[in-house]
């Protein structure tokens, strides 16, 4: 566990932030200069707040109050930045062997082949950083961080410098590390896709104040605290792939609904989590026919939050689990749409892009 308390005015805001984090992945997520690299700075040595309490797992790494401040290098800490950072001129598995060599004496250590099996590094030992991609780099930069026996792990804004292709090649072995290695990972990002992908717990951060802490599903249902506003409100369904149909398409059961998408990656049996956006469900009081759209949830409408401007957020318990729509004030009103009544949710299935489906927690890989 990690606690943390912190003051320090800076020239845009004054951070003010205090919090415990449970084990797993907590991700920190916030808009550009909220406050979160200077959060995690200050966790890894980096930065002294002028006020403050750091402590993990029982050991105090920093504490105004009793004059306490441990230099980064005695912290146990890994960081990965946003680029990878490695030593040019080392080749791969020196930049590896030079996490390790920090690695204090009498630390668990990390078997060095069963993290270059985990990456899947094994066949870049021998090459120099420029012979790398960027996904490589990053991934050469973990297992480093990995091996030098850190009780905590910082990410920030890993992912942010990748492209798309290179950040899909990325997430999966986030979900490895958040599932199999018993080390607890603090990750910042300004990505709902993320949040959803690999968090265990969420801090919400605006202007150096925390907005909210709580579980991933619970914050992407709250449009109120997402930095990008509204349009990344949604909902998180847990389902179990069924079955890999030979039209490309994957059937998954949630709660004993069907749902269809375009082939996932996981495999037959394993549990998986769906981030299903609101402005991609539409509502229909009865159930519809004759659409092109092959998954359709009934459930009853729990709530309904009208905000300022056209649009309004409902909020449907179905057997899948919680699912957000988000319409317009006139449709809700053509449809006499209230709480308490019963609706069908209807999403297509290339709606759910694969940046939006990742493995559940704490669940064994096939």
């Amino acid at each position: 566990m990690l606690e943390l308390k912190l003051r320090h005015d800076l020239s845009s805001f004054t951070l003010d932030v205090c919090f415990e984090t449970p084990s797993g992945t907590t991700v920190l997520f916030g808009g550009s200069g909220s406050g979160k690299t200077t959060v995690i700075n200050a966790v890894a040595g980096l930065f002294k707040p002028a006020i403050g309490r750091v402590v993990l797992d029982g050991r105090v790494l920093f504490d105004t109050d009793s004059g306490i401040w441990l230099p980064p290098h005695r912290r146990r800490i890994g960081y990965i930045f946003q680029e990878g950072r490695l030593f040019p001129h080392l080749t791969v598995e020196q930049n590896l062997l030079f996490g390790r060599f920090w690695s204090p004496k009498g630390a668990r250590r990390e078997d060095m082949p069963k993290i270059v099996e985990m990456l899947g590094i094994g066949p870049l030992l021998n090459r120099r950083p420029i012979a790398l991609s960027g996904g490589e780099k990053q991934r050469v930069s973990i297992g480093r961080a990995l091996l030098s026996s850190p009780e905590l792990l910082l990410a920030d804004e890993p992912l942010a410098a990748l492209d798309q292709p290179r950040k899909e090649e990325i997430l999966p072995y986030f979900e490895r590390l958040r599932d199999e290695l018993n080390i607890p990972v603090l990750y910042v990002t300004h990505s709902a896709a993320e949040v959803a992908r690999l968090a265990t717990s969420v801090v919400v951060l605006k202007d150096g104040k925390m907005q909210r802490q709580g579980e991933a599903a619970d914050v992407l249902a709250d449009a109120s605290v997402l930095p990008t506003g509204v349009r990344a409100a949604g909902a998180l369904i847990e389902a179990r792939v069924k079955e890999h149909h030979q039209d490309g398409l994957s059937e998954l059961d949630a709660g004993g609904l069907p749902l269809f998408l375009p082939r996932v990656q996981q495999a037959v049996g394993q549990s998986v989590r769906l981030r299903v956006q609101a402005h991609d469900v539409i509502l229909s009081r009865e159930y519809p026919e004759g659409l092109s759209a092959l998954n359709i949830l009934p459930g009853n409408i729990v709530k309904i939050h009208q905000g300022s401007g056209p649009g309004v957020m409902i909020s449907l318990e179905t057997p899948a689990g919680p699912i957000l729509a988000r319409v317009t004030q006139r449709s809700a009103k053509a449809m006499g749409l209230q709480t308490g009544i019963a609706c069908h949710a209807v999403m297509k299935s290339v709606a759910i892009a694969p940046s939006n489906i990742g493995t559940t927690a704490g669940q064994p890989r096939a």
